[in-house]
C-alpha cells in the first residue's frame, strides 16, 4: 500500500469546484479576524501559573548549567513540558517592544497564531485523501467550531497541543513519502567500518551520559563521602581540602562539573560527527538533517503532553506499512531525535530523565485534580466522573451537522473500502487516532474536567471524515454552506465566549446553564473589569470572588481590589463580583443587588452585585 501523498489520485477527485486560489484568501481572512478581536479576550484561570512556570523553566536553562539545579515548580506544573509555554513567554516578551499590547493579549495572540498552524495543518493532511472541495469544506467545519475557536485565543494547552499533534503528524508522514529509509551500509558498514563504530560509540555514550544522570550522581556521591571519610580514591587524591566542608559541597561541586563537561563533549562530538559524514556520507548526512525537523516537531508536542508521542505511533504505523523492515533504521534516528527534543525542552527531566518520564505518564494517566466537575446538574470528582461523560459532551458540544456528516462520511467510506479499497488510509487513520483513544478514555474513565479540553487532539478524524460527505454530494457547496452556519452564528451569538457552546441537543447555552460547565476559566472577568472601569466611583473598593488575578489584570488602577481571602466586611465594599461556577453568584453576597450580569443566550456567566 501506497501512503505518498498523490498516491490516491487515481481514486479521488483532483479538484473541485472551489479554486486552490480562492483557499490563501479564506486563511488570511480568518487571521485578520483573529487579530482584529483578540483584545476582546480575558486572561484564562491558570495562564498565569503556566507562565510563571515557563519563567522557572527558562531560568533552569543557566542553573542547570551553572549548578546542576533545576528549580521545580510543584503542584503537578513540572509533569506538563513547559516547551510552548517557554516559546510564547520569549516571543510575547519581543513582540512588546513593536505592539503596544498588553503581555496578556500578545500571548492570546500567538495562541491564535499557533490555531491557525492547526487549520493549516489540517487542510494539508485532508489533501491526502479529499478533493480540493471537500478539504476545504473540512477545513471550515473544523475551523468554524465556536469550541475551538473560543479555546483558541485563551489555551496555552490544549488548542497548542492539537495544533502540534497534527504538525508532527503531517511531516511525520511526508518524511516518509519522500524519503527513502537508511541502511546499514548507509550508515557506514562497508567500506568506512570506523564510521559505524564512531556513530555507536557516540550514541552509547550520549545515552549514558543523559539517561545514566541519576547513576552518575550517586557515584559522584558515593565517592565524596568516601574520600570525606579517609578513605583514598580519586577525589580525596584531586580535593586535599575535602575534610574541611560539608560533602554536599563537593558532591554539587562535582557534579556542576559534569553537566558542564558533558555539554562541551555533546557540542564537539556532534560537530566531529557531521564533519566525518559531510566528508564520506554526504547523501547520508543530509537524508539525516531531512529527520530533524519532523522529530522535534514531536518532540515538542511531547513536552506540551505526555500523550504527544502518539503521533509519533501514527507515523511509525504508516511508515511499516509503506516501506516495511527498511523504515526501521529511519523511525529509530526520528525517535532518537524526538526524544532529544523532548529533553531539551522540558528542564524538569534532566535530573533523572527516565524516572521522572515515568513519574509524569503516571501523574497524568490519573490527574489529581482537587475540583469539582459539573456533569449534568450533579457535582463529580474528576476521578469519577460517569462514562456517558464523555459521549454527552462530545454530542452537545460541536456543531449539530458534524456528527450527522461523520456518520454519513464513515458509511460511505466503508462503503468504498469493501467495494474498491478506498479510504482506507483514512480509515485506518481514524481508527487509531480517534476510536481507539475514545473507547479507551471511556472505559478507563479518564479523569477529566473542564468538559472535555484535554482531547481535542483526537478530534480531528471526525472532520476528514465528514469531508467525504463533500465528496459525494452534488450541490456540495451549497451543503458546505449550511454546514457551517450553525458554528458561524454560534461565534457570532457567543462572542468572545464561543467556548462556552453547547448545541440544540444540549439546550444551548441557556439549556446547559447549572448543568454543566460554562465559563470554568473565568474569562467573563474581562468584562467586569470594564463594566467597573467605566461605572465604579473614584477609589472604590471592590470584593472578587474567585479567581480575583483574572479581575485585576484588567482593573482601573485606583479601584481597591479584595479577595476571598482577605477582609470580608460587606459594610466596606462598594461592589462584588462572582462568577457562576460552582454557584459562587449565589453564595457571594446572596441579598446583594446584581447590579450588571455578563450572559449570552441566557446563560450567566458572571455577576458585578452592590452590596
Amino acid at each position: 500500500m501506497n501512503f505518498k501523498a498523490g498516491s490516491m489520485s487515481s481514486t479521488r477527485k483532483k479538484l473541485g469546484w472551489i479554486s486552490p486560489r480562492l483557499i490563501p484568501l479564506i486563511f488570511i481572512a480568518i487571521a485578520v479576524l483573529g487579530i482584529f478581536v483578540t483584545r476582546h479576550y480575558g486572561e484564562s484561570w491558570d495562564e498565569l501559573k503556566f507562565y510563571k512556570y515557563a519563567d522557572l523553566s527558562l531560568q533552569a536553562y543557566s542553573t542547570w548549567f551553572n549548578s546542576g539545579q533545576v528549580p521545580e515548580f510543584g503542584n503537578t506544573y513540572d509533569n506538563y513540558g513547559p516547551a510552548y509555554v517557554m516559546l510564547v513567554s520569549i516571543l510575547a516578551r519581543g513582540l512588546q517592544l513593536l505592539i503596544p499590547w498588553s503581555i496578556s493579549d500578545l500571548r492570546h495572540l500567538l495562541y491564535f497564531v499557533t490555531f491557525l498552524g492547526s487549520i493549516w495543518a489540517f487542510y494539508a493532511l485532508a489533501k491526502r485523501w479529499l478533493s480540493q472541495t471537500a478539504v476545504l469544506g473540512a477545513t471550515l467545519l473544523f475551523a468554524t467550531q465556536p469550541l475551538f475557536w473560543g479555546h483558541a485565543f485563551i489555551s496555552p494547552k490544549d488548542i497548542p497541543f492539537m495544533a502540534f499533534f497534527l504538525l508532527a503528524l503531517l511531516f511525520g508522514l511526508r518524511l516518509f513519502d519522500t524519503l527513502q529509509p537508511l541502511s546499514l551500509n548507509l550508515l557506514g558498514l562497508h567500506p568506512k567500518r570506523t564510521s559505524l563504530v564512531l556513530t555507536a560509540l557516540w550514541l552509547a555514550s550520549v545515552f549514558v551520559l543523559f539517561f545514566g544522570v541519576d547513576l552518575i550522581y550517586g557515584w559522584i556521591d558515593s565517592a565524596v563521602r568516601a574520600a570525606a571519610s579517609g578513605q583514598p580514591n580519586l577525589i580525596s587524591s584531586i580535593a586535599s581540602d575535602i575534610h574541611k566542608v560539608e560533602p554536599e559541597v563537593y558532591i554539587q561541586r562535582y557534579f556542576t562539573f559534569f553537566i558542564q563537561a558533558r555539554a562541551i563533549y555533546l557540542l564537539v562530538s556532534t560537530v566531529a560527527l557531521a564533519i566525518l559524514y559531510r566528508k564520506h556520507f554526504p547523501s547520508t548526512l543530509n537524508a539525516l538533517l531531512t529527520i530533524v525537523f519532523p522529530a522535534i516537531l514531536l518532540g515538542i508536542a511531547s513536552s506540551i503532553r505526555i500523550l504527544g508521542p502518539l503521533a509519533g505511533l501514527l507515523v511509525a504505523i504508516f511508515a511499516f506499512w509503506k516501506h516495511g523492515k527498511r523504515a526501521l533504521s529511519t523511525l529509530i534516528i526520528y525517535a532518537a531525535i524526538a526524544l532529544a527534543g523532548m529533553y531539551a525542552t522540558w528542564p524538569y527531566l534532566w535530573p533523572n530523565p527516565l524516572g521522572r518520564l515515568i513519574e509524569s505518564l503516571q501523574v497524568m494517566s490519573q490527574y489529581p485534580w482537587p475540583g469539582q466537575v459539573l456533569f449534568d446538574g450533579v457535582q463529580y470528582a474528576s476521578t469519577d466522573i460517569p462514562r456517558a461523560y464523555l459521549p454527552t459532551l462530545l454530542a452537545f458540544q460541536l456543531t449539530e451537522p458534524v456528527w450527522i456528516l461523520f456518520v454519513v462520511g464513515l458509511t460511505v467510506a466503508i462503503i468504498g473500502l469493501v467495494k474498491v479499497r478506498k479510504y482506507i488510509e483514512l480509515l485506518t487513520l481514524t481508527a487509531i487516532w480517534f476510536v481507539v483513544p475514545l473507547i479507551g478514555f471511556i472505559l478507563s474513565r479518564t479523569p477529566l474536567y473542564d468538559n472535555f479540553r484535554q482531547i481535542f487532539f483526537v478530534l480531528p478524524p471526525i472532520f476528514l471524515i465528514a469531508g467525504v460527505v463533500f465528496e459525494k454530494i452534488k450541490w456540495r457547496v451549497w451543503l458546505i454552506g449550511l454546514t457551517l452556519l450553525p458554528g458561524l452564528i454560534g461565534i457570532v451569538r457567543l462572542h468572545p465566549y464561543e467556548y462556552t457552546y453547547y448545541n440544540v441537543f444540549g439546550g444551548g447555552q441557556a439549556g446547559a446553564f447549572r448543568r454543566f460547565e460554562l465559563d470554568y476559566w473565568g474569562t467573563a472577568y474581562r468584562e467586569a473589569a470594564d463594566w467597573l472601569n467605566e461605572n465604579a466611583a473614584l477609589d472604590a473598593n471592590v470584593w472578587v470572588d474567585g479567581p480575583a488575578h483574572l479581575l485585576d489584570r484588567y482593573l482601573r488602577d485606583d479601584l481597591n481590589m479584595y479577595s476571598t481571602y482577605e477582609i470580608e466586611r460587606a459594610d466596606i465594599y462598594d461592589y462584588v463580583v462572582a462568577t457562576t461556577r460552582y454557584n459562587m453568584d449565589l453564595t457571594s453576597y446572596p441579598e446583594a443587588n446584581i447590579v450588571y450580569r455578563i450572559e449570552r443566550n441566557g446563560a450567566v456567566l458572571a455577576v458585578i452585585k452592590q452590596p
